[in-house]
């Protein structure tokens, strides 16, 4: 059988940095610039990260075995970023519950649907990484590119915020790429059908998810009914609009010649190269197996 090729950039470097951040000190509970619903829908979405790119992880490292060497160090890339992902949003939560929050709601939520994921075959599981993982990258952009979306943050959190969309951005065709070879004997039609089904689905979820669990840790702030929705679908639609601006890059994916490198938006990364490595000397990470 021919050899899938892979429209990942052949210069593309997934470079973990390990960094760590909020360890000197508290985190504001208003983190955001005081703001309750730019807080709860960062917070919330943090909340998913430790168990989900856990999940990523062990969903992509599944199809490792017999992959083109390039993707298979690809691979090796993505799971260490992941991992260091998922330390660093694990710390940024427990702060969070320090200020006074409690995520045990929201951390449930994500288990439960990673469970029912789970249950299925492995297939599935990375179907469902490949397109969140799409999620996460055209997030990160808009993070990237437009600096109202974190204006205002506490610093050291901004901080994360931006190192993580960095990643993001450098990893984000690794799970498609695994998909690819993973399918390479499906016929295009079903390729594209299930994914794009997936994609729906993980696209329902996601989005209904991320609002409860905002206006979750919203009404722990004292925010409620017609105030609460009012604020958050706001921010999230209009101003800053994050959903509104990723609205474009997120129907990119049905089209039959998607690939997430389609746009090679490493551009972005320059900016924040400082912020991505750090002041501190840098230290040799080592890859995961």
């Amino acid at each position: 059988m021919t050899a899938t090729i892979l429209p990942t950039p052949s210069d593309l470097s997934i470079t973990p940095r390990d960094r760590r951040f909020g360890r000197g000190a508290a985190t504001p509970r208003l983190w955001h610039g005081g703001r309750v619903e730019a807080t709860a829908i960062y917070n919330a979405l943090s909340t998913t990260f430790p168990a989900g790119e856990a999940f990523f992880v062990e969903s992509v490292r599944a199809f490792r075995n017999g992959a083109p060497p390039k993707l298979a160090e690809e691979i090796r890339g993505f799971t260490t970023q992941e991992a260091i992902h998922s330390r660093e949003h694990d710390a940024f939560n427990k702060r969070a519950t320090d200020s006074g929050y409690d995520l045990s709601k929201l951390e449930a939520q994500v288990e439960k649907r990673l469970a029912i994921t789970r249950g299925r075959p492995p297939v599935v599981s990375l179907a469902a990484t490949m397109a969140l993982e799409h999620f996460t990258a055209i997030l990160a952009h808009q993070l990237l590119a437009n600096q109202r979306h974190l204006a205002g943050g506490e610093q050291e959190t901004a901080d994360l915020w931006r190192w993580h969309a960095v990643e993001e951005i450098e990893h984000k065709g690794v799970a498609y790429d695994t998909w690819l070879y993973a399918t390479k004997g499906w016929p295009r039609f079903k390729r594209w059908k299930v994914k794009s089904k997936v994609m729906l689905l993980v696209t329902r979820n996601f989005v209904v998810d991320r609002i409860a669990g905002a206006l979750e840790l919203m009404q722990q702030d004292g925010v409620t009914g017609v105030k609460a929705w009012s604020l958050l679908l706001w921010y999230l639609w209009v101003r800053p609009g994050m959903f509104r601006k990723i609205a474009g890059a997120w129907l990119k994916f049905f089209l039959p010649v998607f690939h997430p490198w389609n746009e090679d938006d490493r551009h972005l990364l320059g900016a924040y190269a400082a912020i991505a490595s750090g002041a501190e000397p840098s230290r040799k990470v080592r890859r995961a197996a």
